[in-house]
């Protein structure tokens, strides 16, 4: 029995685990109306404890597991323990991690949508009005491009450090939290960390990730300059418990957006523009459309040339197409066409011949075509 008593621990944290996310899939109302607020102060309360150190302390830890690891797969052949049983044990490590994580974090995934929480109105939208929210986000992009600073040799933005970025990055949370007043935006603003090891991560295309044992967001710190601030945005994003990427996504073009920084605000505006194009080149794949094509040749240089940075670096098999974009096409039919179509409000007026018909009253005012009749006459 001894032999199993590793692969008994690692069942039972691994139903235990299975258990609570069943719960959370079922139950997602209530999930969302208590847990994304108790894991948004765990985070605050971990990032307190990890920010004392600048490296990612996950990933030390990953490195020290694997060095243990190693140690006593050396010891276990020099001893002659039983290997069924040391594999036992590395089973029951792994699964108390993955429950640590799922607690402390990982249930965000089963809480309601963000588009809730900052009430937008989430509908089904048409090809029409993706290339028409498409083409919001070019210009929007294209007007920003030319308000950040360059290098005046080869046009590339020239942008701020990574801490300076990182040290601003929570501007914009905090505007939305307190001028905005969304309180879904009220968790830690501290500044992310430089992920280790990015040759490996820029290798996937990953620009950065959150781990909720400890609380930290990190960041690629070779993502390219034009991408960064806005890949600072999301990862804080994902540490305020927005654990889904289409909406951690939008939740970062808000903050880049309301940051009074200009390289955040172009960062937002072009990362909108690049997730909503590629969404539109899948539905042109798939129809033989080509509207992406026709917005992208209207991009001047200098945003064609970050648009190229963005593409290299994420690569198209990177990203859901289909969804990530949702959010941001959904804010700008609510907040950018629809005030449009409002027509504007009349008021009634009883005395108004062209609202009321007051022909037969006495000393009525006449209209004014009828008046023009007369005088023909």
């Amino acid at each position: 029995m001894k032999y199993w008593r590793g692969y008994l621990v690692a069942a039972i944290f691994a139903a235990v685990t299975w258990a609570l996310k069943q719960f959370a899939a079922s139950h997602s109302v209530l999930v969302d109306m208590i847990y994304p607020y108790v894991t948004r102060m765990a985070q605050s309360f971990l990032v307190e404890w990890s920010s004392g150190v600048e490296y990612c302390m996950w990933q030390t830890l990953l490195l020290v597991l694997g060095v243990l690891v190693l140690a006593s797969l050396v010891l276990m052949v020099i001893l002659k323990w039983n290997p069924i049983q040391w594999f036992g044990w590395i089973c029951a490590v792994a699964s108390v991690l993955v429950f640590l994580n799922t607690g402390v974090y990982g249930l965000n995934e089963y809480a309601g949508p963000l588009s809730e929480d900052i009430q937008l109105e989430e509908t089904d939208y048409v090809v029409s009005e993706l290339e028409s929210a498409t083409d919001f986000y070019r210009r929007q992009a294209e007007t920003l491009s030319t308000q950040v600073r360059r290098n005046p040799e080869d046009d590339t933005v020239e942008f701020d450090d990574f801490k300076s970025l990182a040290q601003q990055a929570g501007d914009g949370f905090y505007r939305l939290t307190y001028e905005e007043s969304l309180s879904v935006f009220a968790g830690s603003t501290a500044p992310v960390k430089e992920l280790g090891w990015a040759d490996y991560f820029t290798s996937k295309g990953i620009t950065g990730t959150m781990v909720g044992i400890t609380g930290e967001a990190a960041v690629n710190p070779q993502t390219p300059a034009v991408m960064l601030p806005f890949a600072m945005c999301r990862e804080m994003a994902h540490r305020m418990s927005i654990a889904i990427d289409r909406d951690a996504i939008f939740a970062a073009y808000l903050a880049c957006m309301q940051n009074a920084d200009i390289q955040f605000r172009y960062s937002g505006a072009l990362m909108a523009y690049y997730y909503c194009l590629d969404s539109l080149k899948a539905i042109d794949e798939a129809t033989g459309g080509d509207a992406a094509e026709q917005i992208r040749s209207q991009n001047s240089d200098l945003l064609d040339w970050d648009m190229q940075q963005c593409e290299i670096f994420l690569r198209p098999d990177n990203t859901d197409a289909s969804s990530l974009c949702d959010l941001l096409v959904n804010w700008h039919i609510q907040e950018v066409v629809m005030p449009t179509l409002r027509e504007e409000e009349v008021l009634f007026n009883p005395l108004d011949p062209n609202q009321v018909d007051i022909s037969g009253l006495p000393h009525a005012p006449v209209k004014e075509e009828e008046t023009n009749e007369e005088n023909a006459d």
